[in-house]
């Protein structure tokens, strides 16, 4: 009974869009969606490193070698946030990092697609993180606190992130015929795959209703998708290539776009480890975690010297 009460005060808490903080009590299922959420957020972010840090020392000039740089970090300090949001939900950061190479927790989807050209880069800055940002909006109104504040500063960065990758894509699309061949070829290979990072239809999300439910999400995976597909339409046209969704369609009775469907058999194999660079994301992230080991471990030694002294 007491705990129907509980459950009962938490929701008038959510329907009254009172945030919920670390040591409020919460039902350990809303604890558990929340910890898969966010860990899966910041192991994005992380992983999301790789495919572009793999350009950084190829960058055509030292101004966008500055500029990926400035971005490449951005990411890794977007996943520390993420990280310590989730650290107040009482999971560990070394449980975390041990999902994620150990293969029982996700990342985006997106990232295992491989960046075979420098226009890859200008590709993910604008549709990858320009679909995070859709998603992300929705986000800053959470109604888990620490997830809730973190979201402002990371849509405030990713916006410069989305900008820089537009204004890349064109720069090729207005230069050479090769140059702007290439950001064709990347619009094509990473448009499909940026709509998959909503995630599937809301009938065959296992976690959208209690989601929605408790508010940790807004609007839907289909409602996101949609806002998504109509904000990026004109932006094709205005760079002056070709639309990947040939079945795409303004439909005036509804006011957005009709579109095709997504392969999502596709997504389900990426999703379940069969993607281009699965293998190749998770071991350079093993590897790189067992190589700054013995920063972690001076790290501790220091702040068990700093206990010491103290006391």
């Amino acid at each position: 009974m007491v705990e129907i009460d509980q459950q009962q005060k938490f929701q008038n808490k959510i329907d009254a869009e009172i945030k919920i903080e670390p040591k409020d009590w919460m039902p350990e299922a809303y604890r558990k969606n929340l910890i898969r959420q966010i860990s899966q957020h910041a192991h994005s972010e992380v992983i999301g490193m790789q495919p572009e840090g793999n350009w950084i020392t190829r960058a055509p000039s030292l101004r966008r070698k500055a500029i990926l740089l400035a971005k490449v970090q951005d990411e890794g300090g977007h996943g520390l946030y993420l990280y310590s949001t989730a650290e107040t939900l009482g999971i560990t950061r070394e449980e975390m990092i041990n999902a994620l190479q150990d293969g029982s927790a996700r990342y985006a989807s997106i990232f295992n697609y491989p960046t075979q050209t420098w226009a890859d880069v200008g590709a993910i800055g604008w549709l990858v993180d320009g679909a995070a940002i859709v998603n992300q909006i929705s986000l800053q109104r959470t109604s888990y606190g620490p997830y809730s504040r973190s979201m402002v500063r990371i849509c405030k960065e990713e916006s410069f992130h989305q900008r820089q990758g537009y204004e890349l894509m064109l720069t090729l699309s207005r230069g050479s015929e090769a140059q702007k061949a290439m950001a064709q070829d990347s619009l094509n290979r990473f448009y499909w795959p940026s709509l998959m990072m909503f995630g599937p239809h809301d009938t065959e999300s296992a976690h959208s209703a209690s989601s929605m439910k408790w508010k940790v999400k807004r609007e839907t995976n289909d409602d996101l998708r949609q806002k998504f597909i109509d904000q990026t339409a004109p932006q094709i046209e205005f760079l002056g290539l070709q639309h990947p969704d040939k079945d795409l369609k303004w439909n005036d009775e509804k006011g957005q776009f009709d579109s095709g469907e997504i392969n999502w058999d596709e997504f389900w194999r990426v999703i379940n480890g069969d993607g281009h660079c699965n293998r190749q994301r998770v071991q350079h992230h093993i590897n790189a975690h067992k190589e700054g080991a013995w920063v972690r471990e001076a790290m501790a030694s220091y702040q068990q010297k700093k206990k010491s002294k103290a006391a």
